[in-house]
């Protein structure tokens, strides 16, 4: 399993950044690549700069491969449905980005890889953060969904009485490693009542 992963404009980088740390501790090769308010967004959210020394040094601390791509690059293995990933993740996914997907615009890096992931009928997560939802982004979600990619909010629950803001997000991110058949357990399993 080699898993890209990409961070776009939306708000909620954090999910993008925990989901790299969980999946780097777990030493699954990993790709990076952020769009450009991907990276302005993370930076302001949480003065992160995902560059090659954060690549390197996450690769460092977990002895793993992380790979940074440049989103401009459609040249990059991502970009060809005989030697990309096996499994892409977009977190946080804008509606800009689901909606150019949705449509089969590829003038980027994650577009183009997203739109290899469903032409090969390979695992494609998409974890838009937005809301109130209108029409549009409701039939670009339906539309991904058809084609193959699972639609995951960031919507996170609250039966397992978080008490952290870190909870709120490790939520999310289990599901998304749930989605990605990953053992975790960075949140408490309902048990019933």
């Amino acid at each position: 399993m080699d898993i890209l992963l990409a961070i776009t404009g939306a708000s909620g980088s954090i999910y993008g950044l925990r989901l790299a740390e969980e999946l780097a501790k777990r030493q699954i090769p990993l790709g990076l690549v952020l769009s450009e308010q991907g990276a302005a967004v993370m930076q302001y959210e949480t003065g992160v700069t995902m560059d090659q020394p954060f690549a390197s040094a996450l690769a460092n601390q977990y002895n793993t491969t992380v790979v940074l791509h440049d989103n401009h690059n459609l040249w990059a293995t991502a970009a060809s449905g005989s030697a990309g990933p096996s499994h892409m993740v977009i977190a946080p996914c804008s509606m800009g980005t689901l909606g150019r997907i949705s449509h089969g615009v590829s003038s980027t890096l994650i577009e183009r890889a997203a739109d290899v992931m469903l032409k090969e009928r390979k695992p494609l997560i998409m974890v838009p953060r937005e809301t109130p939802l209108s029409a549009i982004h409701l039939q670009n979600m339906l539309a991904l969904h058809q084609a193959g990619a699972d639609i995951l909010p960031a919507c996170p629950g609250f039966y397992q009485k978080p008490t952290s803001f870190e909870a709120l997000v490790d939520f999310v991110v289990s599901k998304v490693l749930d989605r990605l058949v990953i053992p975790n357990n960075l949140v408490s399993r309902w048990q019933g009542r």
